[in-house]
């Protein structure tokens, strides 16, 4: 079974995770119904409310350090070239190092993951049961276009850490089981395909993008991130008109609702603001956390500062990157201790808060931009791919333009490790596009400690430890389970 072997059915393995690791906080200020603590199967939905109480204790769980407000977004750039571990011993210098086997491989990613979706699969198996008014239509379908949404997310971010870039062979490599119904304990799920992955991650986003609600949702999934999830699972599948399209009409979309690009004044603290439904910023989703209601001193934010377990910090090759241009307004995010390691100061705390309570900005509107260029370059549609990538290079210096110029993949994929460094993308795009991360060994003064420790220097898609193995108890529990190559 997908979680452990123990359990007698694999919904009260997952309900159980969230009941005792993602549930146990009533203390969401930004959520309209608590999350529910008792809910075992689908036999105990029988209104809308406790729909939304599922579906807020799923929020939950993606706000454990396990998941969103940590491991599933460092692992992205730790392994890749612009940011590495301070240390082997820091939480994240196994994943910089890539340093597991088949025996003792990462298994929150797996874990967290599934018990996301099981408990999306409860809303979406059950919603349409419920006998619902006229009035509670749009209500309803809201509801089950963030379940969507985010189950959508859940096997994405499964496909990429357990399968081959879809690229690599046209995903007829193994990706993870679909599970999109109750299991038994006599079920054993196989792999599908990670293009049978992907045609369930694009029919479940497809879909939530037409259920959603246009509006600012503080902490929830809308239509307008939706759709830039949705643009960013075309380009990893290869589909570039597609990518281009959804990601216009997200831009179109969310400012329209009031969502802005912040400006160049706004962005070295913009991070820490508390939006609003008026004053909705550039972040389209993000994991909400609270003094009360925290992931703790493992998330993003405490990982990240050297007030915190100062963990991971850029490469010496992504300063000289990024200070080829002294004046962009990126290199204020960064800050120094006096070991010479500089980190990326994104993950700031709101007012009275600290930085284990910082919020986790998963999609912003910055990002649909970047897709749109990189998907116009793609299409060789240079206009658009100028329109889209020129409002980031000018935002992080009003002095830089690309207007006039012809934009390669190379000038819109080293903007986006310039703005997107530390949001958990970077190795993706490299292997996604099928080039190959490498990693420099450079010396600055202002980065004296800053040195790699790491054997693996260089390395593409066929790099097997670029996909995490399945967990053991995994393959222990489950006949029908393959392990990946090399493993």
């Amino acid at each position: 079974m997908i979680k452990t072997e123990y359990m007698k059915k694999f919904s009260y393995i997952i309900l159980g995770v969230l009941a005792v690791g993602g549930m146990t906080s009533c203390s969401h200020d930004w959520l309209d119904v608590k999350p529910s603590t008792s809910v075992e199967t689908e036999n105990s939905i029988t209104a809308l409310s406790e729909i939304e109480a599922t579906l807020n204790g799923i929020y939950s769980t993606m706000q454990s350090s396990d998941a969103y407000s940590g491991r599933l977004v460092y692992y992205g750039d730790v392994t890749g070239d612009d940011m590495q571990a301070v240390s082997s011993t820091k939480r994240t210098g196994n994943y910089y190092r890539f340093n597991w086997t088949k025996d003792s491989g990462p298994s929150s990613q797996w874990s967290y993951l599934y018990a996301i979706i099981t408990s999306c699969n409860l809303i979406i198996n059950k919603i349409d049961e419920l006998n619902v008014t006229e009035s509670d239509l749009d209500y309803r379908d809201d509801l089950l276009g963030q379940a969507l949404a985010i189950r959508g997310l859940a096997y994405f971010d499964l496909t990429r850490f357990f399968g081959y870039p879809y690229l690599k062979d046209n995903g007829a490599s193994l990706g993870v089981p679909l599970v999109l119904k109750e299991l038994s304990i006599d079920d054993k799920p196989s792999r599908a395909t990670v293009s049978q992955c992907y045609d369930r991650v694009i029919a479940d986003l497809k879909e939530a993008v037409s259920l959603l609600d246009t509006s600012f949702n503080k902490g929830k999934f809308n239509r307008w991130a939706a759709m830039t999830l949705l643009s960013r699972v075309y380009l990893y599948h290869g589909d570039n008109k597609e990518a281009l399209n959804m990601a216009e009409q997200a831009i179109e979309g969310a400012e329209e609702e009031g969502f802005k690009l912040w400006t160049t004044e706004e962005y070295p603290t913009a991070w820490g603001e508390d939006s609003s439904e008026d004053h909705p910023g550039e972040v389209l989703f993000e994991i909400v956390n609270t003094t009360t209601d925290s992931p703790g001193k493992e998330s993003m934010g405490y990982l990240n500062s050297y007030d915190g377990y100062d963990d991971m910090c850029i490469t010496v090759s992504f300063y000289h990157l990024l200070s080829q241009d002294p004046n962009d307004v990126r290199l204020r995010l960064l800050s120094f201790d006096k070991d010479r390691y500089a980190y990326v100061n994104k993950y700031q705390p709101q007012e009275g808060e600290n930085i284990a309570d910082a919020n986790i900005p998963l999609i912003r509107l910055s990002e649909a931009y970047l897709n749109a260029a990189e998907a116009a370059v793609k299409v060789n549609d240079n206009e658009t791919a100028v329109k889209y990538l020129d409002p980031i290079v000018n935002r992080a210096d009003n002095k830089n333009t690309v207007v006039g110029k012809t934009l390669t993949l190379n000038d819109v994929l080293t903007e986006r490790r310039k703005e997107l460094v530390a949001e958990g993308h970077r190795m993706f795009d490299v292997l996604r596009n099928g080039l190959t991360v490498t990693r420099v060994d450079e010396s600055d003064p202002d980065l004296s400690k800053t040195k790699h420790n790491t054997q693996y220097m260089e390395f593409n898609w066929d790099f097997y430890l670029c996909v995490l193995p399945i967990p053991k108890h995994e393959m222990d529990a489950n006949g029908s389970m393959v392990q990946n190559p090399g493993y």
